[in-house]
């Protein structure tokens, strides 16, 4: 048996980062490069934007349904942001995480508070910072997505989720893409290999002893 094949249980990963420091950008890049991780799907009340699809990029709910869902236990986390709820189903990542695949988790910092409490050691948490205030402005507007207003939001509430950075397992500085997606990789790759992931190993173990 090589090492690959070693049964462990599978860990979530989560990125943070204000709106515009490259989260988004490097979890499709790193799903794109690694089979061996999915992205959690999150429900929301919000609409659909252009190009979205319902199962894939979003559970698009009602606000009634929400709250149904939030009353009955049914997320690991849940949030209220920009006037929109967002939640992760709880049922779909334990069933992941028992099978060895990693879950990508793309959620702010109230999220992953939440999420620790119910993850324990099966959660790692990097938070993205831009290299410059100047550098995520000049990204928001650069999306051409979102009105002035919005913007003129995104960027007031940078600072505060910004002033959550020591509550991550790691920082990284996203002032070039690939470099810092190659430092994601090493800490995944990394955090694959700890020992109380690898649930194979005691048998291995006791294969070389016997």
């Amino acid at each position: 048996m090589s090492n690959d094949n070693i049964q462990r249980r599978g860990l979530m990963l989560v990125l943070s980062s204000p709106s515009g420091a490259g989260k988004t950008t490097l979890s499709r890049r790193l799903l794109a490069s690694d089979n061996a991780i999915t992205m959690s799907v999150s429900c929301t009340t919000r609409a659909p934007r252009s190009g979205e699809e319902e199962g894939k990029d979003y559970f698009f709910v009602s606000s009634s349904m929400f709250t149904q869902m939030a009353e009955g236990g049914a997320f690991l986390e849940h949030a209220l942001v920009f006037g929109n709820h967002y939640g992760t189903p709880k049922e779909p990542v334990m069933l992941s995480l028992a099978k060895g695949r990693d879950v990508l988790f793309d959620i702010d910092w109230q999220g992953t508070q939440q999420l620790r409490q119910h993850a324990g050691d099966d959660l790692v948490s990097i938070f993205v910072l831009p290299p410059s205030h100047e550098e995520l402005e000049r990204r928001l507007r650069a999306r051409a997505q979102d009105a002035e207003d919005v913007v003129q939001a995104r960027m007031a509430k940078a600072n505060n989720e910004i002033s959550h950075w020591a509550e991550y397992d790691y920082v990284v500085i996203n002032d070039d893409l690939e470099s810092t997606l190659d430092k994601i990789r090493t800490i995944l790759d990394a955090e694959r290999m700890r020992r109380g992931r690898q649930t194979g190993i005691p048998a291995f173990v006791g294969k070389l002893m016997s």
